[in-house]
């Protein structure tokens, strides 16, 4: 059950997608801001996991040797 509880998570917090904070955000252009900075937390958090993945593919190569 446990495996399937973020189903039930997104699922819920798709109950809220439709609020007055939504219409607020696209009349007065904000929703771009929110993007944006969604985005650049994504990219960030991308960036930091393909450069733990590299620093641990190094260690792993010379552990080996």
């Amino acid at each position: 059950m446990r495996k399937y509880s973020w189903i039930v998570m997104l699922v819920s917090l798709s109950a809220f997608a439709q609020t007055a904070t939504d219409d607020f955000f696209y009349s007065s252009g904000k929703i771009y801001v929110v993007i944006a900075v969604l985005v650049i937390i994504f990219v960030g958090l991308m960036l930091y996991l393909i450069r733990l993945d590299r620093k641990i593919t190094k260690l792993e190569k010379q552990n080996e040797a």
